[in-house]
């Protein structure tokens, strides 16, 4: 019987194996989504309850139930056997299913509809990838549908990826004839003279998340033999003066890091049918303080060019393990707390330096 306290479903067709699969070891997988949702999930082979964890249930419960419920016979649904191989199911899946989930939840009928509209999925050789939430989607569809495209926000939202995945669909649908990835070797803490090796040791810890999701979308064997042909270009910010870079997917990761000067230089170099994609977070910039970094500058300079587009993210798109989002608003609360102290500390210095001067 289902209430708004309680929600009771039989999952279809019966598969033991699907029922494995979406359950996890151990009922692992049930148990993060009642942890997420703070609910109670009960089952008798394939028929399953939902109740709220709380005593008594509050109003808003009724939706987390439903939620739920909906969320995992859609995860059962996607353990459907795929060329008769039944996709088995991690904690990972559940989590983005989670958040996915979340997104939906609050996104209005409208929004809904215009998602679907510019959504899309991304075919490489490993599988689909696809957008997950509203930023997501708008960022994929401008960067298929403009020139030079920024994505600009915290770490895990997927900015990368999704770049690096477009520019693996445009070369194998031969869109493009190459595609070169490039971020600016700043130490974050390091020196780079203090790194073993030769320059080409000490650049390659930088450039090394381009390669990790080249791999994953190509292979590690296909990679390298692009790399050999320079089909598939990976190189520091500093080896892309003077070049003009034509038929190419650019990507500029790590941009924050970019002074004014580079990014100028970067904008510049682009060459008819190509396509370049800047990602960034600029609360982590790691230039001297004297430095201002080059994508808050394009950021004001450039927001009124109608050709680019820019992209932001928050916390809530994140979407690697679920205490990395937990850090960034913590850290962006205690920013925020920050800066409301600073700005009251210099209101109390003015209006005592007024009393001074009123004094004299």
């Amino acid at each position: 019987m289902t209430t708004p306290q309680q929600e009771e479903f039989t999952l279809s067709p019966e598969d033991n194996h699907r029922l494995q699969a979406l359950c996890g070891a151990f009922d692992d997988n049930l148990k993060l989504i009642e942890k997420e949702f703070n609910l109670r999930i009960s089952r008798r082979n394939f028929h399953f309850g939902i109740q709220s964890a709380d005593q008594p249930t509050k109003p808003h419960h009724a939706k987390l139930i439903q939620n739920a419920a909906k969320l995992i016979q859609h995860l059962y649904a996607e353990t459907a056997p795929v060329r008769g191989k039944i996709k088995e199911l991690d904690l990972n899946d559940i989590h983005l299913a989670i958040q996915e989930s979340r997104m939906l939840s609050q996104t209005t009928e409208d929004e809904r509809a215009e998602s679907k509209v510019y959504g899309t999925t991304i075919k490489t050789k490993r599988g689909l990838i696809k957008p997950r939430g509203k930023n997501q989607i708008e960022y994929l569809h401008n960067i298929l549908t403009h020139d030079i495209s920024f994505g600009i926000g915290p770490a895990g939202t997927g900015k990368t990826f999704l770049a690096v995945a477009a520019a693996v669909e445009a070369l194998e649908r031969q869109e493009i004839r190459r595609i070169l990835l490039t971020r600016p070797a700043v130490e974050a803490g390091e020196k780079l003279g203090f790194l073993p090796g030769d320059l080409g040791s000490k650049i390659e810890p930088y450039l090394r998340p381009l390669y990790d999701a080249l791999f994953e979308m190509l292979g590690f064997e296909r990679v390298e033999k692009l790399m050999e042909r320079n089909v598939i270009e990976i190189a520091p910010l500093a080896y892309m003066r003077g070049r003009t870079l034509n038929d190419s997917f650019i990507i500029l990761d790590e941009s924050q890091n970019t002074t004014v000067e580079q990014m100028k230089m970067f904008l510049t170099r682009i060459g008819f049918n190509s396509k370049a994609v800047i990602t960034g977070d600029v609360t982590q910039v790691d230039l001297p303080r004297s430095q201002k970094s080059g994508l808050k500058h394009a950021v004001e300079v450039l927001s009124e060019v109608k050709e680019l587009s820019f992209n932001y993210f928050d916390s809530q798109d994140i979407v690697r393990h679920p205490v990395v989002a937990k850090v960034v608003q913590a850290y962006e609360k205690w920013e925020a707390e920050d800066e409301a102290r600073k700005q009251k500390l210099a209101e109390q210095r003015k209006i005592e330096k007024k009393k001074e001067n009123d004094i004299f």
